[in-house]
């Protein structure tokens, strides 16, 4: 806002004719029979041209429906992408262990583990690792924190594959081959579509 140009503008243009595409799109709420906690979690690594500033994105599911979803952009450069990831993991992390206090709020007590999906296999081995690395010292408070909520059982990391990153919608730019089939994914439903 402080400082528009021109590729700004055809970002907001391009968002407009998305919406603009999609009137019937709708997020649809179906009922299962459990209320697991669930995230996905991604970044993308010095993705902006400008700044070199990583993007977190994350979508939660509370019962198999989509309740939250953001993307942000990260305040300080990562120095590396494992950096990038993590502070993403991190930002899922919290949003789970926030809607298993509203959840206690409500009365509603939810015993197992949070699952938070992953599709870096690196940095979810690094997370399980027990063995101090010096190359990750600079992310060190993201690192104990997330340390802690496994050791805790309050989280754990399955490995989702690549193209099945729900989180991916948020943080990078996709085709429309891609796209189309994480929002499915997502549970957003065109409402004109024929059945």
């Amino acid at each position: 806002m402080h400082d528009p140009r021109t590729f700004h503008l055809e970002a907001v243009y391009r968002i407009i004719r998305y919406l603009k595409s999609t009137p019937g799109k709708r997020i649809l709420f179906s009922r299962y029979d459990h209320l697991k906690l669930e995230a996905y979690t991604d970044a993308d690594w010095t993705c902006s041209k400008i700044d070199r500033r990583s993007i977190s994105g994350y979508c939660t599911f509370m019962g198999g429906n989509l309740v939250t979803w953001r993307s942000k952009k990260q305040i300080v450069v990562s120095r590396s992408s494992v950096e990038a990831e993590y502070r993403a993991m991190a930002l899922g992390v919290c949003e789970l262990i926030w809607l298993k206090r509203l959840l206690n709020d409500l009365g509603i007590t939810h015993e197992s583990s949070m699952r938070l999906f992953y599709d870096n296999k690196v940095v979810i081995s690094i997370t399980h690792n027990l063995v101090q690395h010096d190359k990750m010292k600079h992310i060190e408070v993201d690192r104990s924190f997330f340390r802690e909520k496994l050791d805790q059982n309050v989280i754990c990391t399955p490995f989702v594959k690549s193209k099945d990153q729900l989180a991916d919608v948020l943080t990078k730019a996709l085709g429309p081959i891609v796209f189309h089939p994480l929002v499915c994914k997502l549970g957003i439903q065109d409402i004109h579509a024929p059945t």
